[in-house]
């Protein structure tokens, strides 16, 4: 008999223990399945409700933060806008560096002009107002108001202006109640006018949908010294409402937050493009257009699609414009986007005063003068990536995950401090071979814009010696002519803020044009400083290596080791058919 007692445990113990196990892993898949099926409402809400609106905000509401409780995440990216940022060609700090102490030939292309006085690195939107407010081209110089058309948010100015001057209600309630274009293009032509001070206080005297409250979100200037008080600045700096830089106001409906142009002088721009020859193929809402029945003018607000959208709420304000008192504020884009076209138009306009067109006079040689202020928007519709249907929000404010949510950032910045999100989603190669190919692309610009700038220089030397030399005012003009195409070229580019990553190919034409102007000018001047010179005695060598007319094969003669037969008559033996 064996003795060994059996551990196997009961037919029924087991059962029940394999049931308990089966139980307790069904409960946990069904928790699971639970919790999974929750987490995918969760989001499937969240993107039905992508915001929940805790404040009221509307076409008065200037002040970004009450819309801040409505959108925290696009606002904590707006808000890093003041920070510290850097690539090789540009970026913040706390006093951004001086491009005239970097690139001296500066102070001389912008001779007589504010810039030669202070002009610096760009910084985040944040500072856009502030830096305008401190620079000493409005703390020393009297300057247009104009420029506040794109540094701070002043749809609701003009509309209170506009509506002031219509004999129209006027009041906070009345501003909040629509956008009313009408009074928006009215306030906006009789700003355009105004000095700086001036325009800056109207803006401060506008409420900004935060009543009671005069805390301002980002930066703002304080009273200027005594060096500065008599400009005025200091009552508008003590008034008692608050201006803001760029806002949410700006680029978004307050009630479908629909993104949406603000600026009168961009729809203007666009309708005058739109009415052009000039090929457009990146804005297939123009050719549309242009395909009807043209029985308005082209909206961008009501034309343009969402893709065209999220370029013209940048473009709106990285362009070209004129932005001076003598006349109302205007994009130069009635023959087309290109420098040469911009250039036709200034070259074709006169003032209201009957005044030819320019910018400035220029202080060395007193040209007539364009300057350039940031033609990113001009530039990048003439690259690759504009044909290709990228915008500048793709790029500058990429699109990022949160929950279920797909979110722009609004910390605009350079793409490439964001690589990942703002190029490898189409470009499927390493960060660093990305990033080496816009530098070598920035690097050979900036090569070519230091040899504008050399040869801008010497045009400059050479014309104040022709001056000195007695050349007269007929010959003048045609150098001056040169000079101001030379010197409009170089502009364009060394204003553009890519370093010609918006369009490498054009920035190189462009910049090779200002070169062969500076050039040719420089030749024209020399020329009418230097007295004739005398006819050279020195005799000229015969060419070596011409074989003599009278040793010359007579034709037609065979070919050495071919079949052919030459067919050259006796006449086409000698020097000249060599």
């Amino acid at each position: 008999m064996n003795d060994t007692t059996s551990t196997t445990p009961p037919r029924g113990k087991r059962k029940r223990l394999f049931l308990s196990t089966a139980l307790i892993i069904a409960a946990l898949v069904a928790f699971g399945l639970t919790a999974l099926l929750v987490t995918i409402f969760e989001h499937q809400e969240e993107a039905r409700q992508p915001f929940v609106r805790l404040v009221e905000v509307d076409e008065v509401s200037t002040d970004p933060v009450p819309w801040g409780s409505n959108w925290p995440l696009q606002f904590d990216s707006y808000k890093r806008t003041v920070d510290v940022t850097q690539t090789r060609y540009g970026g913040s700090s706390a006093m951004p560096e001086s491009k005239l102490e970097e690139s001296p030939w500066l102070r001389r292309l912008y001779a007589g002009y504010a810039f030669s006085l202070d002009y610096r690195e760009r910084r985040g939107h944040a500072y856009m107002l502030y830096d305008q407010e401190v620079t000493e081209r409005v703390t020393k110089r009297k300057q247009a108001g104009a420029c506040l058309h794109c540094h701070t948010s002043i749809a609701p100015t003009y509309r209170r202006v506009g509506l002031e001057d219509m004999g129209e209600p006027a009041d906070a309630e009345a501003l909040a109640a629509g956008f009313n274009w009408p009074a928006v293009m009215r306030g906006f032509e009789l700003m355009s006018p105004m000095d700086y001070t001036a325009a800056n206080a109207e803006v401060r005297k506008t409420p900004d949908g935060t009543p009671g409250e005069n805390e301002p979100l980002f930066p703002q200037a304080g009273p200027p010294d005594a060096e500065t008080a008599d400009n005025g600045m200091a009552e508008a700096a003590h008034s008692l409402g608050e201006a803001h830089p760029v806002s949410c106001i700006d680029c978004h409906d307050p009630e479908t937050m629909a993104i949406r142009v603000t600026r009168p002088g961009f729809v203007r721009g666009m309708a005058a493009l739109a009415k052009s020859d000039d090929p457009v193929p990146h804005l297939p809402s123009v050719g549309r257009w242009r395909e009807g029945g043209r029985e308005r003018d082209y909206d961008p607000n009501v034309d343009a699609s969402r893709r065209e959208m999220r370029s013209f709420v940048c473009g709106q304000c990285h362009v070209e414009y004129y932005c001076a008192s003598k006349e109302t504020l205007f994009f130069p884009w009635a023959n087309g986007l290109k420098a040469e076209q911009i250039e036709a138009q200034y070259e074709d306009h006169t003032f209201p005063d009957g005044e030819p067109f320019h910018d400035y006079v220029h202080g060395e040689t007193g040209a007539l003068t364009y300057k350039a202020q940031h033609p990113e928007f001009e530039l990048w519709s003439q690259g690759v990536h504009a044909r290709s249907g990228v915008s500048c929000a793709d790029c500058h404010m990429p699109y990022g995950r949160e929950g279920a949510m797909k979110v722009s950032s609004h910390w605009v910045q350079s793409p490439l401090l964001s690589i990942n999100s703002s190029c490898q989603t189409c470009h499927h190669v390493e960060e660093e071979e990305l990033r080496d190919k816009v530098h070598t692309i920035q690097d050979r610009t900036k090569g070519l814009i230091e040899r504008a700038a050399t040869a801008m220089t010497d045009m400059l030397d050479a014309i104040r010696d022709a001056q000195a030399a007695g050349a007269s005012e007929a010959e003048l003009e045609r150098l001056f002519e040169l000079q101001r195409k030379a010197m409009w070229r170089l502009d364009f580019i060394s204003s553009e803020n890519s370093m010609g990553f918006h369009a490498d190919q054009e920035s190189a034409r462009i910049l090779a044009e200002s070169i062969d102007y500076s050039r040719r000018a420089q030749a024209m001047a020399l020329g009418l400083r230097a007295e004739a010179a005398p006819a050279s005695d020195r005799p000229v060598a015969p060419v070596q290596g011409v074989t003599p007319t009278d040793r010359a094969p007579k034709a037609p003669y065979k070919v050495p080791g071919t079949d052919n037969r030459n067919t050259l008559t006796e006449d086409a033996g000698g020097d000249d058919a060599e």
